[in-house]
């Protein structure tokens, strides 16, 4: 039982850092990449951040369609815990992009509405 609360405890930081990864990532390449084109990067970079969130939030759950089966199948059996667990990492995962966004909204000095 202890192996497994640890185990599901890493999968929960790795879902938070997966999604915080993405958005960090996609938005300060992106802002590379608006630098390239003759774009405003600040502007583009902050604009990417906001627009990546829920591509960040399903990467780090693992696909869409893995945890809406696995809703579905413990919904039907019963088992709440395993279904508790699930709405905790998409949690996270939402706080990941949130926070990372906050960041690049930080580091870019663009208004901060908290």
């Amino acid at each position: 039982m202890e192996e497994s609360i640890a185990n599901y405890v890493a999968k929960v930081v790795i879902s938070f850092f997966t999604s915080f990864g993405v958005i960090l990532g996609g938005a300060i390449i992106g802002g590379l990449a608006a630098f390239l084109v003759g774009k405003a990067p600040i502007l583009e970079t902050v604009k990417i951040a906001d627009q990546l969130k829920i591509w960040a939030i399903v990467s780090a759950i693992g696909g869409t369609f893995d945890t809406f089966n696995l809703f579905e199948r413990n919904f039907f059996h019963g088992v709440s815990t395993e279904i508790i667990k699930q709405i905790i990492i998409i949690l996270v995962a939402m706080a990941g992009a949130n926070t990372g966004t906050l960041l690049i909204k930080w580091l870019t000095q663009e208004s901060l509405n908290l």
